[in-house]
Parts: structure tokens; C-alpha cells; sequence
């Protein structure tokens, strides 16, 4: 053969040889059918009120098919919620913290979050009074009305709305331990309804952001990835961890810029 018709074979060669080293992971061998592209961990800030966490989340991307030039992808997010855990009762405690003078005295004591897969155990050991006023002779005088130590336990279960990208919870009730005549207004009154909806939000405001999307992936596939499926999962040794089944469909360009981000992501990293 001669080496002017060699030539642009051997670019070619060197061109989809090019194409194949900038997926992340093992290499493309011969009758490979997959890619997969390696999301590396990312440290995500998560800030609510004047508590500040760090969530950890990493990922992987497979290409499994393509159709007409649209190129669909299943994709995995794992997020370590382990400081979340540890930081528990000071973020509950910011949210949730009151001292009404006239009212409602809540003081979040104890609170953890444990795996019960496919949901979590949130279990909360808080101190509540409720007081009210009156005047008496002219002058406003407090008067304790109802108080004492209570434990409260719900079970979360992550959930998402078809079509969606945000994360829900899905609450369950559990038992209500509490003293004398606090137990009953905390089991069916609207204060311990109050209190269950503030724990809940409070630990879902903090995995929304955890699980930002924004947050995780390469630019390339922002705005293109839908949440199919979500759970808790026991990551040892009690450490709860939160996985995201989804789907992302793109064009040949946004796979190949894909694949280029997520090298650059890789060589600053061993840059660091």
C-alpha cells in the first residue's frame, strides 16, 4: 500500500483512538458494548441557618444505547450523608430552637439518623413547654402550661416525582415517648404534628442540596438528566448513605464534551 493512502488511515486510527481515551475508566477494548464515565467525589457545602455541613456525592454514567443520533445514558449518584449524620442535632436545633416567652419553648436535646433501607430512622430527643400569659393586677405574669422531655421517631423514605429532579420525603410515623400529658399532645395534637413536619423539612432542605445535580455533573449533561428512583442504603457501619437512579439522553457533540470534562475533571484532581 502506499504511505499517501496510509496516511489518512492512520489519522483515523489515532482519531477514534483519541475519542476512546477520554472516557474515564477501563479502557474501550474490542466488542466492549458499554462506556461508562466516572463522576469523581465532590465535595458539596450545605448550609441551613447558621450550621454548615459537607456532603459527599460521586457518580457513574453508562452509555447504554443510541437511537437516531440520541444517546441514552443510565446514571448513579451516591451521596455519603455521614456529615450529615454527625451534625444532626445542631442543624435541627438551628431550625427548630425556640423560647416564646408567651408560647412554645422547644430545645432540640439528641437527634440521629440512621439506614432502614429502603428509608431512614430519624429519631429526635428534644425538651418542649408550652407557656402561656395573663394579666394579673395590671401586670403580665408566664405561667408554665405543659412541659417535659419527649422522644420522637419517624421513618424517611426518599421518593421522586415522575418527571422531576428534586428529591421528596416520604414520612411514617413512629412511636412518641414522652412525660404525663405531653405524650398525648405530642401523639395527636398539632404540636407534634408541627414538630414532625419541621424535623422532616429540616433533613430534606439539607439532602436537596446534598444531591444538587448542578452540583455533581460535568456541564455537559446539566439540564439533560432525570431522577427515576431513590433510596437510603446502609453504607456500613450505620452510615447512611442516599442513591439516585436516573436517565440522561443526549447527542454525539454533548457525549464527546462529556467525556472531555470529566478527563479534565480527573487531571485536576491528581493535580490537587
Amino acid at each position: 500500500m502506499r504511505s499517501d493512502l496510509r496516511r489518512p488511515l492512520f489519522f483515523c486510527v489515532c482519531a477514534v483512538l483519541l475519542v476512546n481515551s477520554l472516557f474515564v475508566g477501563a479502557p474501550v477494548r474490542p466488542g466492549e458494548k458499554t462506556t461508562t464515565f466516572k463522576i469523581l467525589p465532590v465535595k458539596i457545602p450545605v448550609n441551613v441557618k447558621d450550621e454548615r455541613i459537607t456532603l459527599l456525592a460521586s457518580g457513574l454514567i453508562t452509555l447504554t444505547r443510541q437511537t437516531q443520533g440520541l444517546n441514552i445514558l443510565d446514571l448513579q449518584l451516591t451521596g455519603d450523608l455521614a456529615d450529615l449524620q454527625q451534625n444532626l442535632s445542631e442543624l435541627l436545633s438551628a431550625e427548630l430552637n425556640k423560647d416564646d416567652h408567651c408560647g412554645d419553648r422547644i430545645a432540640i436535646e439528641q437527634a440521629t439518623l440512621a439506614p432502614a433501607e429502603p428509608g431512614s430512622l430519624a429519631t429526635v430527643q428534644l425538651h418542649y413547654e408550652r407557656w402561656g400569659c395573663a394579666k394579673v393586677l395590671g401586670k403580665q405574669e408566664a405561667k408554665r402550661l405543659v412541659g417535659g422531655n419527649a422522644v420522637m421517631q419517624m421513618t424517611l423514605t426518599p421518593a421522586v416525582e415522575q418527571g422531576s429532579t428534586e428529591l421528596r420525603l416520604v414520612p411514617e410515623m413512629g412511636p412518641t415517648q414522652a412525660d404525663g400529658s405531653l405524650g398525648e399532645l405530642l401523639r395527636s395534637g398539632t404540636v407534634g404534628e408541627m414538630l414532625r413536619e419541621k424535623i422532616r423539612e429540616s433533613i430534606l432542605k439539607a439532602l436537596q442540596k446534598g444531591t444538587d445535580l448542578s452540583a455533581t455533573l460535568p456541564p455537559a449533561v446539566q439540564g439533560y438528566a432525570k431522577i427515576k428512583d431513590a433510596r437510603f442504603r446502609d453504607g456500613g457501619s450505620g452510615r447512611l448513605l442516599v442513591l439516585l437512579d436516573g436517565e440522561i439522553q443526549i447527542s454525539n457533540e454533548q457525549v464527546q464534551a462529556l467525556a472531555t470534562q470529566v478527563k479534565e475533571r480527573a487531571a485536576a484532581a491528581q493535580a490537587r
